[in-house]
């Protein structure tokens, strides 16, 4: 596939950060070079968006224009908890035109955007102010902001004035739905919905069940799939992979053990709020890896969960001399598998 494919494929892929999500391409196609996916970004035939579960994700124009209504709900839901006390008796018809007028004259910070509404309604919390204009406008984040190589600041304009074409309300979620299955089915009901953020999916899957096959997993949770979806046999190889922080893999079902160790799940999240970056052997959480790198050189330290088997040390050593390779070309490189974790 080119990235392009692979994102349409994903249904979007995650990409909070600017970067991170690159090492998601990388991992999934055969010879990818990050100014593929950069162009795209400059293009604007990708943008990075808030969709599913009020996420950003990095998303194919026609998928920003046509998803993003479906999601909806879910992102005013989020917004309305964390700052609807602080939007009572606003308007907002009036404030979503007020928001879309400045940052449609000009792409501006979430900063930038609540100082310059906070004008038009004194008083009011800017940051709150700002949260109602990504929620109620969609709303990407513009170049350079996510261009490899580049820095940018997280500034936002709507994806109408972005792309010069409107939303498109009437794309159907059981489209959706047939979508999320042929990226990471077999699936349950309450997969795809951790997944979107939407609730009561049950009907929509009703509804496709004639068109879908369908499975028990070990505990007896129905599972859907599409009929010609690729489904390899158990004990076919699983290469070894690299995860960035924020994954899909990881993001996109209620039930993780599929991938998830229980040493993962011990392990817990990091103290300093950070997310780890995890390393799959046999297509199952194995260890983690960072990388620190100064002027001239760039070093990428795995630490395993558990002790690796030669085998797979020397696979994992492989990919990760790749892997760095990719994150920084001009640099000296160096590996490190370190002394497991446990």
């Amino acid at each position: 596939m080119t990235a392009l494919e692979a994102i349409e494929h994903l249904v979007g892929l995650q990409a909070q950060t600017p970067h991170t999500w690159y090492v998601g391409l990388w991992g999934r196609l055969s010879g990818f070079e990050a100014e593929e996916a950069a162009r795209l970004l400059t293009s604007r035939e990708a943008v990075r968006i808030a969709a599913m579960r009020s996420t950003i994700h990095l998303m194919t124009a026609g998928d920003a224009l046509g998803l993003r209504p479906l999601v909806q709900p879910v992102i005013e839901r989020g917004m309305r908890s964390n700052f609807g006390r602080h939007l009572e008796g606003l308007d907002p018809t009036e404030l979503s035109a007020a928001g879309r007028d400045l940052v449609d004259a000009q792409p501006l910070t979430f900063s930038e955007l609540g100082r310059a509404l906070a004008q038009r309604y004194p008083g009011r919390d800017e940051a709150s102010l700002a949260q109602a204009i990504r929620a109620w406008v969609p709303l990407v984040q513009v170049p350079p902001r996510g261009v490899w190589g580049k820095a940018g600041r997280a500034a936002h304009t709507s994806a109408e004035a972005w792309l010069g074409r409107p939303l498109n309300p009437a794309y159907p979620v059981e489209q959706m739905v047939r979508r999320y299955l042929g990226a990471f089915g077999p699936a349950s009901v309450a997969d795809v919905q951790i997944w979107s953020g939407l609730t009561r999916l049950n009907e929509v899957v009703d509804r496709l069940r004639p068109g879908l096959v369908t499975f028990r997993d070990e505990r007896g949770t129905e599972l859907f799939d599409l009929p010609e979806a690729p489904r390899p046999d158990g004990d076919t190889p699983a290469p070894v992979r690299f995860l960035y922080d924020f994954e899909n893999l990881l993001l996109s079902h209620a039930d993780r053990t599929r991938v998830v160790t229980d040493e993962h799940q011990r392990m817990g999240s990091a103290g300093d709020g950070t997310v780890p970056r995890l390393v799959l052997v046999d297509g199952f959480t194995a260890g983690t890896w960072v990388t620190t790198t100064d002027r001239r050189s760039t070093t990428l330290t795995v630490t395993p969960f558990n002790r690796l088997s030669k085998k797979d040390a020397k696979a994992v050593e492989a990919e990760a001399v790749a892997l760095v390779r990719f994150l920084a070309p001009t640099h000296a490189h160096s590996v490190t598998v370190a002394a497991a974790a446990m």
